[in-house]
């Protein structure tokens, strides 16, 4: 089995809730965005679960109104500029990824980030991280014209780094980073650790594999790599 496995030379995250912690800064934003607007700000525990799927979702649990909404998009700009004027007052990688990252290094196995998140929050977030190694590539949300579960952008990440779905794993915490990894025809991981809501039901899912803490990446790998 061991000849005739890839050898894994790529790993790609998920960029909210998978490599970085951004769900404090995102609930802060909605949170001024409801009280600008007179309306009740949101505990932290009950945005949370919510920031991996974008602004669209969190105007949606903010003020509970839906996108045809004629205040919608006003309420979603705000949010948005807000965020951007305060993108990494909070956010940090997630406890353990840049141990993760040194582990890749030293393994020479490449890395980078695919991600729903618009280039224009993307590339200062990252940018603003100080990271120990930078990504192989970047892949953000309006680098195509499709976004997850599109396997699109994953498959344009594997052109970048110059590898292959098959010796490449992609890790996020919500399903349809699952299933844009299996129509890429990847393997995937959850990210348990992330922004899993109590509807949500990652087992289900059809993932490789979940991983309960960054950590837990260094230990799939090394398995992967010896069995």
């Amino acid at each position: 089995m061991k000849g005739n496995k890839p050898k894994l030379k790529a790993v790609l995250f998920d960029l909210d809730g998978t490599f970085a912690d951004t769900a404090r800064d995102l609930a802060e934003a909605l949170n001024f965005v409801l009280a600008k607007n007179a309306r009740s700000t949101l505990p932290f525990e009950t945005i949370r679960p919510v920031v991996s799927n974008g602004g669209i979702a969190l105007i949606k649990l903010g003020f509970q109104i839906e996108p045809q909404h004629p205040s919608f998009e006003g309420y979603r700009q705000q949010l948005l500029e807000y965020y951007k004027q305060n993108i990494a007052r909070f956010t940090r990688p997630f406890a353990g990824i840049e141990n993760v990252l040194s582990y890749l290094k030293e393994n020479n196995i490449s890395w980078g980030i695919v991600t729903n998140k618009p280039s224009w929050l993307t590339d200062p977030l990252m940018a603003a991280l100080n990271l120990p190694s930078q990504p192989h590539c970047i892949v953000s949300g309006d680098t195509l014209e499709t976004r997850k579960p599109h396997p699109a952008t994953l498959l344009h990440a594997c052109e970048l780094i110059n590898c292959t779905p098959a010796d490449t794993i992609y890790i996020g915490d919500a399903k349809r980073d699952i299933e844009a990894g299996q129509n890429a025809n990847m393997q995937t991981l959850v990210a348990l650790f992330g922004y899993i809501g109590e509807d949500d039901h990652p087992h289900t899912w059809g993932a490789t594999d979940l991983v309960k803490q960054p950590h837990d990446i260094i230990d799939w790998i090394k398995q992967y790599r010896t069995i």
